[in-house]
């Protein structure tokens, strides 16, 4: 069972905590991991792309000329795909590229990513977000601190609630103006955003937490 340090937004060590074997100390899976984040990158493509069909590209639909006897080759249609400004035959349309991912496979790729996070040393355990005031250079003071350059993710179990009554409040407004740092929620993380950030700032309850859902 890996202990690790808590610290505080000054980076002192104030304690440990004792996580799950099987979610930060399980064997690193690549292929799953591969597999996770392909599947988060499909979801977040767009599929926009789009040609029109016959049916779609304006002009009548008369037929031009009769079937016989004028000796041109026969035609139904000025907006056959054989004809310029026509319609396209088989283009893109716009889709979906997003897919299932069994369950047990996206938390399988969680539990090696933490794991080759904490191994690599970019993921620490932070007592608790406890900002004073809401303004951004607390919160970058606090990161700096705690060594994290260019690209950090913040990871809390309470974020701001639609009515802003959330004890996240103030973590939620001092991290959205940060260019590099991004703030999820425990139920929110997924294998890309963990790997996408050079380093990972668990709050102690967002460790302890990840050990019980995670845990096999």
């Amino acid at each position: 069972m890996p202990s690790v340090d808590i610290l505080d937004l000054k980076n002192q060590k104030v304690g440990s905590v004792d996580l799950s074997d099987s979610v930060f100390a399980a064997d690193v899976n690549e292929a799953l991991i591969y597999e996770a984040v392909r599947h988060s990158q499909a979801a977040r493509r767009g599929g926009n792309a789009k040609t029109k069909t016959r049916h779609e590209v304006s002009g009548s639909g008369k037929k031009l000329w009769k079937q016989k006897g004028t000796g041109r080759a026969r035609i139904g249609s000025i907006r056959s795909p054989l004809w310029r400004h026509g319609g396209t035959t088989f283009g893109p349309v716009v889709r979906d590229y997003s897919y299932k991912l069994p369950r047990k496979m996206q938390l399988g790729a969680l539990r090696s990513a933490l794991t080759a996070k904490l191994r690599d040393g970019e993921l620490k355990v932070v007592q608790e977000f406890n900002l004073t005031d809401h303004k951004t250079k607390s919160l970058a003071v606090a990161i700096k601190a705690l060594e994290g350059h260019r690209k950090v993710l913040l990871v809390d179990v309470l974020l701001e609630s639609q009515d802003g009554s959330s004890a996240g409040r103030n973590l939620v407004l001092s991290s959205r103006n940060l260019e590099g740092v991004k703030l999820l929620a425990t139920r929110e993380v997924t294998v890309y955003d963990l790997l996408g950030h050079q380093l990972v700032l668990l709050s102690e309850a967002a460790a302890r937490k990840f050990s019980e859902a995670l845990a096999i």
